[in-house]
């Protein structure tokens, strides 16, 4: 006896792969009016230029049957079926190049001291001027540098001057107890701590 779609839906672990329950459809399998919850190809094959064709829905017994005797192949010639076997079927497709003869080839990576500087240049954004003591400088130098306003000049003297300015502001014992910037203290001691070991102000 077979189950409704209802009844199958009800019962428990009752779950398929691929399953579209309440579509409202009916089985496309002639004279069987269970719910089609399953897609099948279109009659028409995969589809072309247009798009693809109308699919047909069936109930699970019908898809069972459908999936055992479908042939991808069938309808196709010879050498229609050679060249969709082929490994690299698919693969022969023009892709854009990713840069052109005559055309702007991009920084390279070795003009660098920071990976992060070749990755803004790539992609056209300013990277932080380099010390002109020629003390290389990190992207967290440059993060902690910008929250603590410092220039990337800023010489260790500077760094310890910015800090203690930045200490006081933001501290609640010099704020009447008020804790409300305790996070940008965590941040300025942070970045201070950092900065304190980087080879730049060492």
């Amino acid at each position: 006896m077979r189950r409704t779609a209802k009844e199958s839906a009800a019962r428990p672990g009752a779950r398929f792969h691929g399953r579209v329950e309440n579509s409202g459809r009916v089985c496309d399998e002639p004279g069987c009016a269970e719910a089609g919850e399953f897609r099948a190809p279109p009659l028409e094959g995969p589809g072309g230029r247009d798009g693809p064709g109308q699919f047909r829905w069936f109930c699970l017994e019908h898809v069972r049957a459908f999936n055992q005797r479908y042939n991808y192949f069938n309808g196709m010639t010879a050498d229609e079926i050679h060249q969709a076997q082929r490994p690299y079927a698919g693969w022969e497709r023009e892709t854009r190049a990713f840069a052109s003869a005559g055309g702007d080839p991009g920084p390279r990576w070795s003009d660098f001291s920071d990976p992060l500087d070749a990755i803004a240049a790539r992609y056209r954004r300013t990277p932080a001027a380099e010390r002109q003591d020629g003390k290389p400088l990190s992207g967290q130098d440059r993060e902690s540098l910008k929250t603590l306003g410092l220039a990337a000049d800023a010489d260790r003297h500077a760094l310890r001057k910015r800090y203690s300015e930045l200490v006081r502001r933001y501290h609640p014992d010099r704020n009447g107890g008020d804790r409300s910037q305790e996070r940008e203290l965590q941040k300025v001691i942070a970045a201070y701590q950092q900065l304190r070991q980087a080879p730049a102000f060492a």
